[in-house]
């Protein structure tokens, strides 16, 4: 039996996957999750930390991959710290974006308009107007 990932939007998604558990042989493993980020929320991610590499702003000449880590940090995603193997110090990791849930990431959209409304960021694409 191949790996398959069931959305479950609804009861015949639902019974899908029951029925693919009660066919599965034994020593195999059904993982249930919230989904993670949308490629709508990725690229959305991107082009606003673009925005903000662009702005005056205390964080605007950090690379892409470390303005991640900064905003990640305000979001108190999980993370972890090892030691370098020289003994110089301590490296972090655990962060990553990709593993957010879709809930997960748009708090961190939030704390990073918040951050770009303290300070000036002008958006290449406008904020959703609330529901």
């Amino acid at each position: 039996m191949t790996g398959q990932t069931i959305i479950i939007r609804g009861d015949t998604q639902r019974a899908l996957a029951k029925r693919l558990i009660d066919a599965a042989p034994l020593d195999h493993v059904v993982q249930i999750g919230e989904m993670t980020r949308s490629a709508e929320q990725n690229a959305k991610l991107h082009a606003m930390l673009s925005d903000i590499r662009k702005a005056e702003t205390p964080v605007s000449h950090h690379s892409m991959d470390n303005l991640k880590l900064i905003f990640m940090n305000e979001l108190r995603a999980e993370a972890t710290f090892l030691p370098e193997l020289n003994g110089g110090g301590m490296f972090l990791v655990g962060q990553r974006t990709s593993l957010l849930g879709k809930r997960q990431f748009a708090a961190l959209i939030e704390i990073i308009y918040a951050y770009g409304a303290k300070h000036g960021v002008k958006w290449s694409e406008p904020m959703p107007l609330a529901a």
